[in-house]
């Protein structure tokens, strides 16, 4: 059950849809396989490969492309994985990346260039055609990853003008489009990838499973051996029940809301009470607000918010509870303020009015504390 309260907070997992609460439900009276060849199993493999449909409509690609995961992690991943099997001995990331992309392309063994980008957080495209110009042969194919929109500020990154570099290099570009989907265009072609992420949990389906979709230009290699399940990719009984979840959310997310005036409304009035729009001068996701305030520190904010009923989140939701200075405000250049920075995030159940409660919960907390700390008159 979701407490009570206005939730801002599907950037970390979105409530459950509708439409994949009964998909699942209805996937529960199944009981085959979808690897068996009798009937029971026939019925499982033709759910599954249903929900993989779903799943490639909302990415722009063939049935053949779309490996089921167990989320956006895994995805990304294996990603990194398959560029290294195909001889990638040096990897391009942004410094804003997710920290899946970050720690496994650092634990790699091989070379780590980390794009920076501007105060807005924009990846820097000059410096991205330095780094594959300064590509070494012994390096292999160059290999970038770029996330489509940033997962705590919502910036937006401009992954077709970097698709052009890598492509003409002969590279291969993948993107984490964990939180661009459903919230925009977010297929092969719209986002000029090879390959991308997807999280079922990020736009309204369960948690627990995700995909890797592969455009015709890469190999994604068998990253767990045992049956040939997911075209021999990845072995173990595919999550058939969390599969219909994903590819039902993934058809209801193909129609979007605009979100965007409520999100501003909010904003406005925060900013006249004190706050900073993080990447305000860049395009963002319509339905995410990165805020921060001088010295008001982020897990303050978020824990007073809790305590008004307003749920929202400093950062990335993936670090077991931790409020933590962000590498991403950190790589954006913005010192102390990144320890004072909180995310509030949309979805498909976020209405005008929450924005607004959200705001005057802020302003109020922030209203406390500045008078507290007003100077007393002599």
């Amino acid at each position: 059950m979701t407490a009570p309260g206005t939730y801002l907070d599907h950037c970390a997992s979105s409530p459950l849809r509708p439409e994949a609460r009964i998909a699942m439900t209805a996937a529960f009276e199944l009981t085959g396989n979808p690897s068996s060849v009798h009937a029971d199993g026939r019925a499982a493999r033709a759910l599954l490969e249903a929900a993989r449909a779903q799943v490639a409509v909302l990415a722009g690609a063939p049935l053949a492309g779309v490996t089921f995961t167990s989320g956006g992690t895994e995805a990304n991943v294996l990603a990194l994985r398959s560029a290294l099997a195909a001889g990638a001995r040096r990897l391009l990331i942004s410094a804003i990346e997710h920290d899946c992309i970050r720690e496994t392309a650092l634990a790699s063994g091989v070379d780590v260039v980390q794009i920076p980008v501007s105060r807005e957080g924009v990846v820097d495209l000059d410096a991205l055609d330095g780094a594959i110009a300064a590509q070494p042969m012994s390096a292999g194919p160059v290999f970038v990853a770029l996330m489509a929109a940033n997962n705590e500020t919502g910036v937006i990154q401009p992954t077709r003008e970097a698709a052009e570099r890598v492509r003409a290099a002969g590279g291969w570009l993948h993107v984490d489009a964990v939180q661009s989907a459903g919230r925009r265009p977010s297929g092969l072609e719209a986002l000029g990838a090879d390959s991308l992420a997807l999280s079922a949990h990020k736009l309204g389906g369960p948690q627990g499973i995700g995909a890797l979709v592969a455009g015709p230009r890469t190999r994604i290699v068998r990253d767990l051996p045992g049956g040939g399940q997911e075209h021999g990719r990845r072995a173990g009984t595919q999550n058939l029940i969390g599969a219909a979840g994903f590819g039902a959310a993934a058809q209801a997310s193909v129609i979007r809301r605009d979100l965007r005036a409520g999100r501003d409304e909010a904003a406005t009035a925060m900013v006249r009470a004190g706050a900073i729009v993080i990447g305000a001068g860049a395009e963002r996701l319509d339905d995410v607000l990165c805020i921060a305030a001088p010295d008001f520190a982020s897990e303050l904010q978020v824990m007073g918010l809790d305590l008004a009923g307003v749920r929202v989140s400093a950062g990335a939701a993936c670090s077991s509870g931790k409020v933590q200075a962000s590498h991403v405000l950190g790589a954006m250049g913005l010192g102390d303020l990144a320890g004072c920075a909180i995310r509030l995030s949309g979805g498909w159940s976020t209405t005008a009015e929450d924005w607004r409660t959200a705001a005057a919960a802020w302003i109020d907390l922030y209203t406390r504390l500045a008078s507290r700390r007003r100077p007393v008159a002599a």
